[in-house]
């Protein structure tokens, strides 16, 4: 990726392969602990940024190699717009860059996040990513890409909701009509994930152990793994573990 290198040496340690059935179909990362590396190591902000950003084109690797169908990977959310400007012009700039490199990777990728809350250079930008890559039917390949930018899950559900009372306006519908038109499964068709199946695997880097809101509506029967590691120190082990911690788990879904 353009701007972006990692002089970490390549893992070459052997992954095992978890048993068959036990593979998350669909896993999200909360990327935690770019600032923080940064600062511990004498660095500018952006550059534990960039840092970050090379590990997430290894990470969409390992997840495909490890057989996952989908992956979301969380870059920027609506609380982060309470950073300096300086700090997020050049955040804006990487994340360009990487929403690049990961279309060029050829896998289907979406863009989640609330596009009115974006910087209209930033907007811009991310719009003009090649239109093949930027939507799941436009591939045939079981393995796709969400990035999550200008992300917030209230702001999520707030929008669903709105689109589907836009959708029964349209329909001429009324307050009765939409009242009876509001369901789970109504509102779930207007999510930026609709179509997706839901998370099966949140992890979190850098040992914060919340979700800050990451995927709220879809993560209510997902496995939660946090990870010490901050998330330019993230390995192929880390993400082998969080895997195999997941397949370990028995999940009964409230039964």
């Amino acid at each position: 990726m353009e701007g972006v290198n990692s002089s970490r040496p390549a893992d070459t340690t052997p992954h095992s392969a978890l048993p068959a059935g036990a593979v998350p179909r669909h896993v999200g990362i909360i990327l935690d602990g770019n600032r923080r590396w940064a600062k511990m190591r004498g660095l500018e902000t952006y550059e534990g940024h960039r840092a970050g950003a090379a590990i997430i084109l290894e990470a969409i690797e390992w997840a495909r190699e490890s057989g996952i169908e989908t992956l979301t990977l969380w870059l920027l959310s609506t609380d982060n717009f309470r950073r300096p400007d300086t700090e997020l012009a050049q955040l804006f700039d990487i994340i360009v860059d990487l929403s690049r490199a990961v279309a060029h990777m050829g896998f289907p990728l979406r863009i989640l996040g609330a596009e009115s809350v974006l910087p209209d250079s930033l907007a811009a930008r991310l719009a003009a990513l090649d239109a093949p890559q930027k939507t799941a039917e436009a591939s045939s390949t079981t393995f796709e890409v969400n990035l999550a930018i200008g992300y917030g899950g209230r702001r999520e559900i707030v929008d669903a909701v709105r689109s589907l009372i836009d959708e029964e306006i349209a329909r001429g519908g009324d307050l009765a009509s939409l009242r009876d038109a509001m369901s789970e499964a109504a509102v779930g068709k207007h999510l930026y994930t609709a179509g997706q199946s839901a998370p099966d695997l949140l992890i979190r880097t850098s040992g914060e152990q919340r979700l800050s809101g990451f995927l709220l509506w879809q993560s209510v029967h997902s496995e939660l793994v946090f990870c010490e590691a901050l998330w330019p120190d993230f390995t192929r082990a880390d993400f082998d573990g969080a895997l195999a911690e997941f397949a370990r788990r028995e999940r009964r879904f409230g039964a």
